[in-house]
């Protein structure tokens, strides 16, 4: 069932994927009835999720799911990641590559591999004060708290 993202409760939990590219308006007007329908029809084991997303900055694309009536289970998981898996072939945009990084460009969010985010900490293009955004939060809370922090306040400190 789809619900608004905003009345999840704080401890919905929240799948984020990064694009690698930022998501153009046609593409975004194409991409939002896509969500709602696939979460309309979201089921665990029969049972309806309740579940919503959010579209921050036109480049990710963040599930949060209400577990209190319904947990996500196994195979709901799985038509989760093919649903995602069949929005990279239609927009020919990576949305799973985890070894990426994502963080603030003055207003633009750019988009590094792990190696070059690592290459320009060395260089001091990036400081532990830029934003960087930890997709590794587990919950509505902390997506709301600690999606966009300081580098230093996230996993992306090793690198400083």
């Amino acid at each position: 069932m789809l619900v608004d993202f905003k009345e999840l409760p704080e401890e919905s939990r929240v799948w984020i994927y990064q694009a690698n590219r930022t998501f153009t308006e046609d593409e975004i007007a194409s991409l939002k009835p896509q969500l709602d329908s696939f979460l309309k029809e979201w089921t665990a084991h029969g049972q309806d999720l309740q579940a919503g997303y959010d579209l921050p900055y036109n480049r990710f694309i963040v599930l949060g799911l209400d577990q209190t009536e319904a947990n996500a289970t196994g195979c709901s998981i799985d038509a989760s990641v093919h649903f995602i898996q069949a929005l990279e072939k239609e927009f020919n945009i990576d949305l799973m590559d985890k070894m990426n990084v994502s963080f603030k460009n003055g207003p633009y969010v750019a988009y590094k591999d792990l190696a070059d985010f690592r290459k320009m900490a060395k260089a001091k293009s990036v400081s532990a004060n830029t934003i960087v955004f930890n997709n590794l939060v587990q919950t509505v809370g902390e997506y709301k708290e600690y999606w966009e922090v300081p580098a230093s306040e996230s996993w992306h400190k090793r690198f400083f």
